[in-house]
This record gives C-alpha cells, structure tokens and sequence, in this order.
C-alpha cells in the first residue's frame, strides 16, 4: 500500500510535533467539559500517548493495516481517542452515531466490510465476527509492535454521507486531506498556537472532527469539546468561563444562542471571532450577532468530499450574503450545469461548482460506487452538485444544491436565493422555500416562514417584499407559517419533510 515516495499520517501530522516537544509537551490539548464529570484535560503529551497506545492496540487484536473499524462511541473523549488511534495504526476509523439504528449500523459494517468495531457491549451486533472493543477495553489497550508508516496517498478514514442516494455512501479520505486543510486553518480558521477554540458539533460528524480538533491541534491551540445536555445560556457561560478565543458551530446554533443564551450578561472579550459551517448563513443572524457580541463571523462552504473551501476569513473580509472566496491555494470554477464544458462560465453566471482534482482535501474515491464516482468527475473537475456563482471580485454566492433546484412553469429557481430575499424582512426569523407538486403539470415555488413572533406577520406583507426584491417568476406563490424548521441533527433544513407537512395540510 505505501510507497515511501510521500511519507504522511494525518495523526502524526497533527499531534506529534507537539507532543514530542518539551517547549509544548505539557501544554493543553484537550479539554472535554460534562456537567456530570467536570472537567478533563489531556496535554498533547498525553493525548499522543494515548492514541499510540490504543494503536498498537488494534493491530496487536490481529487487524492488519487498511482494514476498516466502525467507532460508534457515544460523544466522549475515548471516540476521539479511537478515531486518531486507528488512523495512526494505518487502518481506517469509520465515524458513526451510537444513535443509529441497529439496521442502520449494519449496513455501514456490510458495506464497508469492516473487520472491528469500538462500541459499548449492547451495541455490538450480535453475530459480529470481527473484533470488538469496548470503552472499557479500551483504556487498557496497547501493543508490542511498533506503528507503521503511512503514505500521503494511503486512506485515512471513511466517512459516511446520506444524500440523495437511498442508503449513505462512504467517503473515503487519503491522509493528504490534512494539506487542504492547513489551506483552511490560512484561509478561514485563522487558528493559532494558544487559542482555546470550542466546537458546538459531536464527534460522530466530520465537522467536529476536523475542524473541533484535527484543525485546533495541528496549529498547536486548546481544542474544548463538551458533552452533556446544553441549557439556553450553556455556550456563552462556556466561553467566559474557559476564555474561548474562537466558537465554531452552525447557524442554528448562533440562532439559537442569541435568542436564549443572553450573550450581553456575559462577558465574551476573549473571543477573536467565530466560525460558521454546514448550511448558509442569513445575513440578518450575522447583522444580530455583530451587533450583540461584536466579534467577527467567518462562514465558509463545503461538502463532505473536499470539506470547507470557500470562506471568508482573517485574509477575506465578510460580504454578508456570500459565503466568501475560494480558499488560497484552492483551484474552483463555475460550470455550465447540462453541458461537458470545461470552460469556466463569465462572472455572474450560475452554474455548478467545481473543485479541480489536484486538491490535496479532496476525497480518494466513493467506497464501492464506482458509477456515482464518474458521475461527480467533469475530466479533471469534480462536481459535487452545488449551484453558484462568481462576482467580478471573486465572491461566491451560493444557488443551493443541483438537486434542490426548483422547477416552476418552466422556470429553474434556486431557493437560497428566495430564502435570503424573504430573510431580509425584519419580521422574518427564517425561511425555507420548496417546490410543492400539485400535479404533474404543476409546481408551486411555497416559502414556509418561522416569523420573529406570533401574528408578527400577513402574507400580503411577504408578498409585498418579495415584489421589492424578486423578479416576478421567482416570488412564491403560497406561504405556510411555521414555528420551527425541520433540522437534521448537523443543523440542515429537511426540505423533503416540509413537503410531507404541506402534504399532510391540504
């Protein structure tokens, strides 16, 4: 599998410098918080002790170097000590929720064909004949044998993505993923030796992950995770209590902050700004949170293949409304969507969003879908099936996914776009916009709106502001009032159980 011509591993890469260097040894590493436990703290010293422990562990269980291992961990300090231990071994950690089913779990072990799994007892299948570890098991693992060394090219974790395919694909990354992703810790992150950064996500999501801790720990910071229940004030108490530098979550959760954390009762000036990720953000939550906490906030674009590329950041200052430039370092264009061409298409133009396939972050290949796999490639381009955007100054403005697209009387509408108009009403809190079949000749573009408060709005307002900020044919032709969204657990807008409730309403 290696070929010694690129030696790299991406655990190696972003711990060992610094446990293996007196200056920073002892430093923090590692905080886990729970309300229930305190506080846990690790060095660097010692997370890197641990992970080489647990290593040597798994391969002296017989398991040899490529084989998969599902760690379905409830969210807690031993999941990242598995995931990092079993990259390190050379094998490849498949992040999963303890909160999967048990069909759910089985097929992520059958199509991988997986060959060990880190779970607590009851959640290892029964009639599993690979090889089990416990929590338990798990602290006391260690091995004779040295660690081998990997390869830039050699896999380095498998995740899984639920999409528009009927079961979730895997994902499979090489260890060079930790290349691209130094172009986002320049780019976006602004990550520096010292910071203590906190991360709101759970560590079954690749957006924890990386950016919670390989991220934080390859610039030498603090990486604070924390488990338990969250109250409404829980994220703003945190960064006074820890001096949190930098905050990382989803918008939901900035939302979600600001309406019930109070962050004006606490004292917040250890923050040098926040990062956003996993679903667009409205310019309105970003006008609130500056003008309430007054630090900056960096958003950026991604997808599970190639993770976050497009961002603003310490290098690229904040256009509310678009998520920001390419990355330094990152080869994007805009292609014509219904077309092969290669060529990137003018300023303005929406058309998909492409990442050339030298990008040291993008993906080594879907696990065991060789046909969607040459569906995503344009030649050298991979296409993920984002619709976007490029002003003149190099901006991205995001048009929703390809399959998001809504067709209307002819017409190819990207809801993001609907949703921000609708977004910038003061009363509006948030909008998500669907295509609703009433037949098979007939789609009507429907806005489902969470108003700042009850009875704070009419549609005849919304359509009044929609006819000031859209061209006819993008305006909605219905409106639904909703208390809430659905979500996914990461944060995302359900929009296929929007249509089910309009469904189930008319």
């Amino acid at each position: 599998m290696t070929t010694g011509a690129d030696p790299l591993n991406l655990a190696r890469y972003c711990l060992e410098a610094s446990a293996l260097d007196p200056a920073r040894a002892d430093r923090p590493a590692f905080t886990f918080v729970d309300a229930e436990t305190g506080d846990r703290t690790w060095t660097y010293a010692e997370v890197w002790q641990r992970i080489e422990a647990i290593g040597r562990g798994l391969l002296a269980r017989d398991l040899e170097r490529g084989e998969r291992v599902l760690v379905r961990l409830p969210h807690s300090p031993d999941y990242a000590f598995a995931f990092f231990g079993a990259s390190l071994a050379g094998l490849i950690p498949i992040p999963a929720s303890p909160m999967l089913t048990d069909e759910e779990a089985e097929f992520l072990l059958d199509d991988s064909g997986a060959m060990a799994i880190v779970a607590p007892a009851e959640l290892h299948p029964a009639g599993f004949g690979g090889v089990t570890v416990t929590p338990e098991e798990l602290a006391d693992l260690d091995g004779p044998d040295p660690l081998p060394e990997t390869d830039a090219e050699d896999p380095a974790f498998l995740i899984y993505t639920s999409g528009t395919t009927s079961t979730p694909k895997g994902v499979l990354h090489a260890h060079r993923t930790v290349r691209g992703r130094a172009l986002m810790r320049e780019g976006w992150q602004g990550f520096e030796a010292g910071d203590v950064t906190l991360h709101a996500g759970t560590l079954n999501w690749s957006y924890t992950l990386g950016v919670g801790l390989m991220d934080a720990w390859a610039a030498g910071a603090h990486a604070v995770l924390r488990g338990g229940t969250t109250e409404r004030d829980t994220w703003p108490r945190e960064i006074e209590r820890l001096g949190v530098t930098i905050f990382i979550a989803v918008p939901t959760v900035y939302r979600q902050l600001l309406k019930y954390g109070r962050p004006e009762e606490h004292d917040l000036s250890s923050l040098r700004h926040v990062l956003c990720a996993g679903e667009p953000l409205a310019p309105a939550l970003y006008a609130e949170w500056r003008e309430r906490v007054g630090t900056e906030m960096y958003e950026s674009l991604g997808m599970t293949e190639v993770s976050t590329y497009i961002s603003s950041g310490p290098v690229t200052p904040v256009r509310p409304g678009t998520p920001g430039r390419p990355q330094p370092g990152r080869r994007v264009a805009i292609l014509e969507e219904d077309s092969d061409s290669m060529e990137p298409v003018p300023a303005g133009e929406v058309g998909l969003l492409a990442v050339h396939r030298s990008d040291p972050g993008l993906m080594l290949r879907y696990w065991n879908r060789p046909e969607e796999e040459a569906a995503v490639f344009r030649d050298d381009w991979f296409i993920g099936g984002d619709r976007a955007a490029i002003d003149a100054d190099g901006y991205v403005h995001f048009h929703g996914r390809a399959d998001d697209v809504i067709k209307s009387f002819g017409y190819r509408l990207s809801p993001v776009e609907i949703e921000a108009a609708l977004e910038s009403h003061p009363a509006v809190a948030e909008a998500a916009v669907v295509g609703f079949a009433v037949d098979d000749q007939k789609t009507l573009v429907t806005a489902c709106v969470v108003p700042t408060a009850p009875d704070a709005l009419e549609p005849a307002e919304l359509e009044a502001h929609a006819s000031a900020h859209l061209a006819d044919y993008k305006r909605p032709h219905q409106y639904r009032f909703v208390d809430a969204l659905p979500r996914t657990r990461n944060g995302k807008v359900q929009r296929s159980a929007l249509v089910e409730g309009l469904r189930d309403t008319t």
